[in-house]
């Protein structure tokens, strides 16, 4: 052998030139298989944590609002009537209550408060004014953060 194919200037286990300097050993499959693991448990694990947060993020709400029937009053004018659920009723809540026309636009909004109370459900009924005839009424949303302009003031 010479020294272009790495058979003769060999220092230690590894020769100076040749194909066998250029191209590396192969690694064992142990290694490969470690790299492997380890990787796919940082994943796992990153997964995991984005999870976690997420549901601590968007998990359900302290406050839901579900409408249990409207009425229409007259061609400008819808009555809503629905549960609060809270999981704290000694706080104030504000919901959003809308009407729609028949097109499927909000035709009108009303936020209102709904002041702390005892029990987790309380039964809120309101009317909302409208633009154009109303076909339905409902609960766009509610909230725990009540505006500052919605509170009520003790003077």
């Amino acid at each position: 052998m010479n020294s272009s194919d790495g058979g003769s200037d060999v220092v230690g286990d590894r020769p100076r030139s040749g194909p066998r300097a250029t191209y590396p050993t192969a690694r064992p499959a142990d290694s490969r298989r470690r790299w492997f693991v380890g990787l796919s448990v940082l994943v796992v694990v990153a997964g995991v944590a984005i999870a976690w947060l997420g549901y601590t993020k968007f998990a359900g709400s302290d406050v839901t609002g579900e409408v249990t029937g409207y009425e229409i009053l007259n061609p400008s004018t819808v009555a809503v009537q629905f549960t609060l659920t809270r999981k704290d009723p000694a706080q104030q809540v504000a919901c959003v209550v809308r009407g729609r026309s028949k097109d499927g636009d909000e035709t009108g909004r009303r936020e209102i408060l709904i002041p702390s109370g005892t029990q987790t459900q309380t039964g809120v009924r309101t009317e909302v004014a409208t633009s154009r005839p109303p076909v339905i009424g409902e609960v766009f949303g509610c909230t725990a953060n009540v505006p500052a302009y919605l509170t009520s003031s003790t003077t």
